[in-house]
């Protein structure tokens, strides 16, 4: 029985940031956001919430889709490149806000690809019936490292959090196929000293041809073609690579998942973001294909074909 998703949930800050808010706030325009990025507005978390009280409400919600006990999860995965502090790690934290005693815990720092890579750990332990379920929660609070003066960067980034619980499901369902990888040449083009800097120009050539090519590879590792893809999950960074992604794959625009008109790029937390809203309404369904692809920093890569159900 291959590794798959038993639980969903999220968790976004009520708090939302308009481009317009932004226009008062620097030299930019709704327009020129819209245009370029294709995000309209983003959460932005309270001074008093940081990276691993975002990750715990998720992670509860999980838990509670799951219908399982967090005494019954045996690892804690969190992707993230904005902890709480250096250490202990998120996933420590969260071990202690959920009471999660028999876990083991550890973060996974990838950046925007983070949640492709922590799926695919766990799905390791999974299969090699090392532990028989998997918390793997997705959570930035990137507001606390962004340039607020810097109309480059500044505009892209939300904060918000997703999580899954990953276990064995039915035969034929869970993750197909994967890919991940890295780039460590590239890693001058996307980074953080006191804030995120980034060369725009580099990383969207980047994306643009690095996520289409992963979608095709892990439906070819699959056996799969393109016909077969009921569903796209990108990365929410930007709508041109995303249309990049989707029109590669062939796919019409309504089986693709947008998400980054209303919360911005959220690094780690996107694609777990995104598939929860699609979930919920009722356009994911049971024996759906599903791919998710993601993009970041390092720079870094990660892909999976997923077949959705329990």
């Amino acid at each position: 029985m291959s590794a798959g998703i038993i639980g969903i949930g999220r968790y976004l800050p009520e708090r939302i940031v308009t481009n317009k808010e932004l226009e008062q706030r620097m030299d930019t325009s709704d327009e020129w956001i819209r245009t370029r990025t294709g995000i309209e507005e983003r959460r932005i978390a309270s001074n008093d919430m940081d990276t691993s009280d975002m990750g715990y409400i998720a992670a509860k919600r999980a838990l509670d889709n799951a219908g399982i006990s967090s005494e019954q999860i045996d690892l804690i995965l969190v992707a993230t490149v904005t902890p709480d502090r250096a250490f202990p790690s998120v996933a420590c934290m969260l071990q202690e806000k959920l009471g999660a005693v028999h876990a083991a815990a550890l973060d996974v720092s990838a950046a925007c690809a983070g949640f492709m890579y922590a799926m695919v750990t766990a799905k390791q332990f999974i299969e090699t019936n090392t532990y028989k379920y998997v918390l793997v929660v997705g959570v930035e609070k990137l507001s606390k490292i962004v340039d607020w003066s810097d109309r480059n960067t500044a505009v892209l980034f939300g904060d918000g959090a997703g999580a899954v619980v990953m276990g064995k499901v039915s035969e034929g369902r869970g993750i197909v196929s994967f890919e991940l990888g890295a780039d460590g040449t590239g890693g001058k083009y996307l980074y953080q000293d006191d804030y995120v800097v980034m060369n725009g120009r580099e990383v969207f050539k980047f994306a643009v041809r690095q996520m289409g090519e992963s979608c095709i590879r892990v439906l070819e590792k699959a056996g799969l073609t393109k016909a077969d893809v009921d569903f796209l999950i990108p990365h929410q960074a930007n709508i041109r690579i995303m249309e990049a992604a989707r029109e590669r794959l062939e796919l019409p625009v309504e089986r693709m998942s947008i998400t980054v008109n209303k919360y911005g790029n959220t690094s780690a937390a996107s694609i777990p973001i995104s598939l929860v809203e699609e979930v919920e309404a009722g356009r994911i369904q049971d024996d759906d294909l599903i791919i998710m692809v993601g993009f970041g920093g390092g720079l870094t890569w990660g892909a999976i074909a997923l077949r959705w159900g329990k």
